[in-house]
């Protein structure tokens, strides 16, 4: 009785020895899946970052050739602008085109004016115009060089021009009445014998300098069309009278003020072969205006008994020119 009383009490106490120890088993356990940080082998996982972060690493080598290929770019940029700089470099700036042009006035005149007029002579004429009357000018074919110079800027478009050339004949001529009929017919209702002058006037040396900025539509086609303006100014060399009436006495002097005048300008022009170029170039002259005087005119009177010859004055002679100048020819680039 006292062994089973004794096994009894002995019993429960080994059955609570037994429980904790099944107790700190489960725990031991529970604290495994907590060191499931197998994960850890994440940090397996963290050399893939860490390649990640190798790869951004080289990144920034691939940044600099980033800047690098930026700066290629630029200077790819800069080829480029080289390349159009390059023909504006390789592109000369002076040219140079000869040919022949042809001038043609579209002349208007006023009437001739006489002024000075005294003494025997104003018993047949007065100072003012001659009713009817009128002059103009001939027209001239002449050999001419056109001397261009593209400007740095404008992209090639812009280029100021000129003309050169040998001076040519300019002729006025006599027209209406001035060259039909006298201009004294009568003194006091006595016949003077003073002829009509006819068609002959005067000539002189003329030269027409201009400057046009001519604006270039297409620069690099093979064809190129443009249009320009600008301002030309008439000037003469030697003014004389040719007509036989009025030099049968004396010489008289003739003489011519510049006139200036405003240039509209077109034409095309062609390349035909690398650096050489055909041109059809069109300028027309607008308000010009020349203004010629002739001096001390004597005329020989052989119906009036008393006087021989009369001095009849001076004679004023204002011509709208207007030239018309059609030029073809050829020429290059230069320099």
């Amino acid at each position: 009785m006292k062994a089973l009383l004794l096994a009894m009490i002995l019993v429960p106490f080994a059955t609570a020895d037994a429980n904790p120890r099944v107790a700190t088993k489960p725990t031991k356990a529970k604290k495994a899946p907590k060191k499931r940080k197998e994960p850890e082998p994440t940090p397996a996982k963290e050399p893939e970052p860490e390649i990640e972060m190798t790869e951004p690493a080289a990144a920034p080598p691939a940044a600099n050739p980033m800047p690098e290929t930026s700066t290629s770019i630029e200077t790819t940029g800069s080829v480029s602008q080289s390349v159009e700089v390059g023909p504006k470099r390789k592109q000369h700036r002076f040219y140079v085109r000869g040919g022949v042009a042809h001038i043609a006035p579209m002349a208007k005149s006023r009437p001739m004016e006489l002024a000075d007029v005294d003494g025997p002579a104003s018993l047949a004429i007065q100072n003012g115009p001659i009713e009817g009357s009128g002059s103009d000018v001939s027209s001239a074919t002449i050999g001419a060089l056109v001397i261009g110079y593209r400007l740095p800027f404008g992209g090639g478009h812009l280029s100021l021009e000129t003309i050169l050339g040998l001076p040519f004949d300019v002729k006025f001529t006599a027209t209406g009445t001035l060259a039909n009929e006298s201009i004294a017919p009568t003194a006091l209702g006595i016949p003077t014998g003073v002829g009509p002058l006819g068609p002959q006037l005067g000539e002189a040396k003329a030269a027409p300098p201009l400057l046009t900025l001519v604006y270039n539509v297409l620069p690099n086609a093979a064809v190129q069309p443009y249009v320009g303006a600008g301002a030309a100014v008439l000037l003469t060399f030697n003014p004389h009278v040719t007509n036989p009436m009025l030099t049968e006495i004396s010489k008289p002097e003739m003489s011519i003020a510049p006139a200036p005048g405003l240039v509209l300008q077109a034409g095309l022009e062609a390349r035909i072969y690398k650096g050489l170029y055909a041109r059809l170039d069109v300028k027309f002259i607008a308000f010009m205006l020349a203004r010629a005087e002739v001096h001390h005119i004597q005329v020989r009177t052989p119906d009036l008994p008393l006087f021989d010859t009369v001095e009849v004055g001076t004679a004023k002679m204002s011509v709208w020119v207007n030239p018309l100048i059609v030029q073809g020819g050829l020429g290059i680039d230069f320099w």
